[in-house]
């Protein structure tokens, strides 16, 4: 016969268990989340920008160039193809870290990445820290999403497109020094490969310089809320992933906020770039 004092440590097990499962599930949730909102880039936090203008035009607003919304996302679409074309390889350095809304850090990886045209991606791990669990189930699980997905299916269905969306000027500002177009994008169907959010265009060459919005749809129950922020920058005349910053509330885990940094760009070169010198601690 069973004591007591044993059903009661075979209750708590069971307890302990099953939350840890919810908290697993949690961080399944919030790593497709991120691999989502990576592969269409969108975000909303404006943690990077500074001042942002206020929508002033409706759909029938032209540019003080004369241009609408057809014309810039026209220009856009051919320039991004051109630049594509002429990208034929890369290198970097991407620097992946989760923290706690306390401003703690739950999590950091150091990792080189490799593109080759038309669209495949290596990675390799130069070093991480802090939660085991947290790495292998965000960050391995974002790796190997994008290495799987750089030139699949799920790329055309995240486009930036007319096909995809509707866009509408609401307005201009400058961003550093480069003036901008910024472009409202309305997804044409509810997906979760798609955004509802903004664009800012470069004037000039029509490049993509930041991207803002959320998720079209609401990917699950664990998922209270999203927003996230991708900007660019301007390397040898390519417009490449600069800063993302994503925040996602998470039932259980609460706010979680997830931030890459791309550094060390070496274009259309074979070698690996040098990670930093930062030193980090060995894998847990």
């Amino acid at each position: 016969m069973v004591s007591g004092d044993t059903q009661k440590r075979v209750r708590r097990d069971m307890t302990s268990l099953s939350f840890r499962r919810l908290r697993l599930g949690g961080l399944l949730v919030w790593a497709s989340l991120v691999t989502t909102l990576m592969g269409a880039p969108a975000a909303r936090a404006q943690h990077f920008l500074g001042e942002e203008t206020a929508p002033v035009a409706t759909s029938s607003y032209r540019t003080v160039d004369g241009l609408g919304a057809h014309d810039i996302v026209a220009r856009m679409i051919e320039r991004n193809r051109l630049r594509q074309k002429d990208l034929q390889s890369y290198s970097a350095v991407r620097t992946y870290e989760i923290q706690n809304q306390d401003g703690r850090l739950a999590a950091q990886a150091v990792v080189s990445v490799d593109y080759r045209a038309p669209g495949t991606k290596t990675f390799h791990k130069v070093s991480e820290k802090g939660s085991w669990v947290v790495r292998h189930m965000v960050f391995d699980r974002l790796l190997q999403s994008e290495e799987e997905t750089s030139s699949g299916h799920e790329r055309s269905e995240a486009a930036i497109s007319e096909e995809n969306y509707s866009f509408t000027i609401i307005g201009e500002t400058t961003l550093g020094s480069n003036r901008c177009y910024i472009v409202q994008a309305q997804p044409k169907r509810t997906d979760k490969y798609l955004f509802e959010g903004q664009l800012w265009i470069d004037a000039q060459d029509f490049g993509i310089a930041k991207i803002s919005g959320h998720p079209a749809r609401r990917l699950s129950f664990w998922v209270n809320h999203a927003e996230f922020v991708r900007e660019f920058q301007k390397i040898d005349g390519f417009w490449l992933p600069f800063r993302d910053e994503t925040i996602v509330d998470v039932k259980i885990h609460g706010t979680k906020i997830f931030r890459i940094e791309h550094q060390q760009y070496v274009i259309n070169a074979t070698n690996h770039p040098q990670a930093p010198d930062t030193e980090l601690e060995s894998p847990n």
